[in-house]
């Protein structure tokens, strides 16, 4: 933990219980392109796309800012989202994979990770809306970042 005068780590006492629509994908209530999947961490497409390829890191623990949650937690959905990162540079031939934590359309914390090869890519007002996605594509675009990483449909790891 950093060693910080006056730090006072955030009170998690009543965190978890928000019911946000990422816990209804989490929990399978709600269906999820998912790539990949730990304990504490899951990541799925976004429904509404910056690109092809566009994930979701999100923590299990429902914390609404990513500032609130606890460090080790932080950590480990960091952890992901550069081993997502690079599989989607990888799966996508892209020269990066942005990264964006914007945190206004779900309160529960996620990360934006997507392939991309310019700054204005970063813009939400590109994003695809949901019902203009190719759903083809979409299973497509999960299933090379699967095949990158080596989870399955669940994005659990194979084996």
């Amino acid at each position: 933990m950093i060693d910080v005068v006056g730090f006072m780590p955030p009170d998690t006492s009543n965190l978890g219980h928000m019911s946000t629509v990422f816990t209804k994908i989490i929990d399978g209530d709600l269906p999820g392109r998912f790539v990949f999947r730990s304990d504490s961490v899951v990541a799925f497409l976004s429904i509404e796309p910056l690109a092809y390829g566009h994930t979701l890191v999100v923590p299990v623990m429902e914390v609404d800012r990513w500032t609130d949650l606890p460090q080790d937690i932080w950590g480990e959905v960091n952890e992901a989202a550069q081993l997502i990162g690079d599989a989607i540079r990888e799966a996508f031939n892209a020269p990066r994979c942005g990264y964006i934590i914007a945190g206004f359309d779900v309160p529960h914390t996620h990360i934006h990770l997507f392939p991309t090869d310019k700054m204005a890519d970063y813009s939400f007002s590109n994003a695809m809306a949901a019902d203009a996605t190719d759903p083809e594509k979409m299973d497509e675009a999960a299933q090379k970042i699967r095949e990158v990483l080596g989870t399955d449909e669940d994005g659990w790891p194979l084996g």
